[in-house]
Order: C-alpha cells, then structure tokens, then sequence
C-alpha cells in the first residue's frame, strides 16, 4: 500500500487509497437526531436487550471461535422462493429472517409461549451516501437496523416474511439506518469494552442477521485466482464473538441457480449439534414455503 493517495508503492504497485469512513459521508440531515431521543433510544436499546430471546448457551468458558454450517436450496425451490417474495414484493431477506424467527421459537420446550426476537438487518449505504460510491468500492459501508417481533408461535413464514420486511423497509425509510448508527456504534463499543457487564462476556443482540441484498454469483468470477491456486469455490464472511447475533447469514444465489446460505455462530457459546439442527429447521421451512409460494 502507498503511503499517500496516487503513490507508488515499492515492486511498483499503485497505492491503495483509503477512503473515508461511512460516518463523515452521510448526507446532510439524514443523521440529524436531538440529544433528548439520542439518549432515550440508548436507553432503549439497551433494557430492550435484556427483554430479548436468544439461543441457550452451550459452554461459556472455553475458547472461542468462528464455525460456519452451510445449505443449500435447489434451483426449482430457489425459483419458487424467489417467486414468492416477488409476488409479495419483499426480499428474500424477509424470507430468511422470517424462517429464523418460526425456527428459533418451535426450538423451545414451549412454542405457544410468546417471546420477542430481534432480528438486525444489514444495509449497503454506498450509492445513498455524499458523494455516492460505487458498489465496488473498497471499504465496510453497511449499516444496521435493528427490528423486534412478538412470536406466539403457528406462524405462516409468507405472512411473517412479508412483515419482517415491512417492518425494516419502514425504519429504513425513515433513514434508521444513518440516524441510529451512533448510537448502536456507541453501545457494541462499550460492551466489547466491557464484556464482563455482559452475560457469559458475550452480548447476543439478536436471533439473526441477514443482509438486505442478496449477494448474486457472476459467472465471469466463478473461480477466482490468487498466485498459483485457482478456487473452484469461495465463501465470504465475517464474525464478532464480542458482541453479535447468535447466527449470522450471508446468502448468495449460485451461478446455476442455487441458494447457497453460509450461517456463521460463535462456538462454542452454541454448539455444532445445536446451530445444525438450528439451521436446517431454517431450511425445512424455507423449503416448505416453496411449495405454496
């Protein structure tokens, strides 16, 4: 990397220009909140915290790290799915968190109790930002918004999905995602800080997290080159043991067609066994809602 914008490197590389933070290129106004409701949504998100369902622990003190499982959905399914939030017009955002949501509470002993879930979805801001960025520049520029949802249990996910969506899409609208970033940037830091405040020294902030786009595989970078290796087949993601959700989604729609889900938790806080069954209780709802999709 050069050490100024426009520089060479040494071995002749271009230097790699460090843009500037998502923070300083929000548009005028778009983040502008009174200090009054800056503090009583602090206080929200933090007592809503504790009023929150999340997965139980499996073991709290031995040594953490990231583990993935994965599924897939096949093309016809995936087309069904597809499909069905179309007509419904939501995401499959909506789809994935709804599914999480109807998972996570049959998962208890009593699925007829009702449990609020939050669910964070993440938001890639670059072309909303000042000036706007191309959706190939470097740099982390999604931001997150939070949602909570009352579950009785005997949920339908079309019915859910369409308003897990709603609901975000109507934060969205009202520019949640640039008007909380402070705060929410705030309290993680605090609580990764401190993690002793928290339970376990892990702060699960929600059940789920999915993107709002899905990531969509082009064919002329199904294999991707690095030196001498070429990889017939790459995953993307990213965790936080700290503070995060208790399962993490990044979907991306193969080049054949397929739905191919990376679920990424923190172990062992949740074990293999217990994020397996998690996971493919998601996938057998997704799966039967593509039949009436």
């Amino acid at each position: 990397m050069g050490e100024g914008e426009g520089e060479v490197g040494e071995g002749g590389n271009e230097g790699i220009k460090v843009g500037l933070a998502m923070e300083d290129l929000i548009p005028k106004g778009k983040a502008k909140k009174t200090l009054w409701l800056r503090g009583v949504d602090m206080i929200g998100y933090s007592v809503n915290s504790l009023r929150l369902t999340n997965l139980k622990f499996n073991d709290v003190k031995s040594t953490r790290s990231s583990q993935v499982v994965r599924f897939k959905i096949n093309q016809s399914d995936t087309l069904n799915i597809l499909a069905g939030c179309k007509a419904r017009g939501i995401k499959l955002c909506g789809a994935l968190g709804a599914a999480g949501l109807i998972a996570a509470q049959s998962s208890k002993s009593r699925i007829d109790k009702q449990r609020k879930y939050a669910i964070v979805t993440l938001t890639d801001c670059r072309s909303h930002l000042d000036p706007p960025l191309s959706h190939h520049h470097s740099g982390f520029y999604h931001s997150a918004i939070m949602n909570t949802y009352t579950i009785k249990g005997g949920e339908k996910l079309w019915d859910l999905a369409k308003k897990v969506y709603n609901e975000y899409e109507s934060y969205k609208k009202s520019n949640k995602h640039f008007t909380d970033m402070a705060d929410i940037n705030y309290l993680m830091c605090k609580a990764i800080e401190n993690p002793t405040l928290t339970s376990s020294s892990s702060l699960r902030t929600s059940i789920l997290s999915v993107f709002e786009d899905t990531v969509i595989e082009n064919k002329s970078k199904s294999k991707v080159k690095k030196g001498f290796f070429e990889f017939e087949e790459y995953i993307g993601c990213a965790s936080a043991h700290g503070v995060g959700p208790c399962l993490a989604i990044f979907d991306t729609i193969r080049d054949d067609g397929v739905l191919d889900c990376v679920c990424v938790y923190p172990s062992p806080l949740h074990s293999r066994d217990q994020m397996q069954h998690f996971v493919d209780h998601i996938k057998s709802i997704l799966l039967d809602a593509s039949n009436y999709a």
